[in-house]
């Protein structure tokens, strides 16, 4: 598309301060709405330092549907990832997993329909999937039962669509099902920063590294798997943004009235043990583990087939896990050694 005017929501968050970037160096113009409920508002900042711009910021909840009406106007796309992501979170909390991404997806289609905004790009994830029967998983495997209300709130989103779609002809959408997004940006000024506890395997490794915590707990030693730990298919997050902007371009560029679907992983699949032994040869340190018992939620092993990316997005991974581990933890340094200390 002609570089245009796209709306981020959650854009302030992990993938979306990383998808702004990518965007901004693509020619287009940002704007982000975020109620920094997973995020700080000090990112909008760093985003400026890499990317020579200062993104146009909102500070509402889309689940308001009355903040919406303060957006600007000449808005050309949508890139919708403001929603709550940790499986295990939505298993103690599912009303609350519900309300928020369901409600802010019916809002911002609305909101898509009265604008005449034609292009919309959803956050979807691999959790769609559940624990599939047939490995890789392609973009027609079927749905197995979500294993978390996360998962569902996926299945339930991407029904959603398509059945406004069928009501409401004219937009184009694609639907993003990431499998499991790590790392950071090479510089260190943008990365995954949860509150609390974190739920993500990256950040808790690195946050135990940092010192942060006493020792990481790894969720199932008797998967049938590898090692008897959970395998994922990890993917850095600077591919991941990158091919937002192959999404937004290629929704474009789609027949009116139409969704498309992609698989964005990296092909492969690494066990949890796996991915301690990468952090522990880019970092050079030994981090102490533990096993306990599985986690709620969780599936046993998934991966992606990305044969569709590669040939209909034109995407593929320039990272491989050790990039994924490493830049996790120089993010993590540059964090709580330089931003933290400043900000407090």
């Amino acid at each position: 598309m002609a570089k245009g005017k796209i709306l981020v929501t959650g854009g302030l968050g992990y993938i979306g301060s990383h998808t702004v970037v990518e965007l901004i160096g693509a020619g287009f113009s940002v704007v982000i709405a975020d109620n920094l409920s997973n995020s700080d508002e000090g990112v909008l900042r760093r985003i400026e330092t890499i990317a020579g711009v200062l993104p146009e910021f909102h500070q509402i909840d889309v689940c308001d549907v009355s903040a919406l009406k303060n957006m600007p106007s000449n808005i050309d796309g949508v890139i919708h990832f403001a929603a709550y992501k940790s499986v295990s979170e939505s298993v103690e909390f599912p009303l609350k997993y519900y309300r928020n991404n369901l409600v802010s997806l019916m809002n911002m289609l609305e909101f898509c329909a009265e604008r005449n905004i034609k292009n919309f790009v959803f956050s979807s994830s691999c959790t769609v999937y559940g624990q599939s029967e047939q490995l890789p998983v392609t973009e027609e495997s079927p749905f197995m039962p979500a294993w978390s209300p996360y998962g569902h709130t996926k299945q339930i989103g991407e029904a959603m669509i398509a059945d406004f779609l069928k009501s409401t002809p004219g937009m184009r959408v694609v639907s993003l099902r990431y499998f499991n997004p790590a790392g950071a940006h090479e510089t260190g000024l943008i990365g995954e920063l949860p509150r609390g506890v974190p739920n993500n395997l990256m950040p808790y490794i690195t946050q135990t590294a940092i010192g942060l915590r006493d020792k990481l707990k790894v969720y199932g030693s008797d998967y049938d798997t590898i090692d008897g730990t959970a395998v994922r298919d990890y993917i850095h997050v600077a591919d991941l943004a990158s091919a937002h902007v192959k999404a937004i371009n290629f929704c474009c560029g789609m027949p009116e009235n139409k969704v498309e679907v992609f698989n964005l992983g990296s092909g492969n699949g690494f066990s949890v043990l796996e991915v301690i032994e990468s952090f522990n040869f880019t970092s050079g340190l030994k981090i102490p583990y533990e096993m306990v018992g599985r986690r709620a939620g969780d599936v046993e092993k998934i991966w992606a087939d990305t044969t569709k990316a590669e040939k209909v997005l034109g995407f593929v991974p320039q990272r491989i896990l050790d990039d994924i581990t490493l830049t996790a933890w120089k993010w993590e340094q540059n964090y709580r050694q330089n931003i933290e200390r400043k900000n407090s």
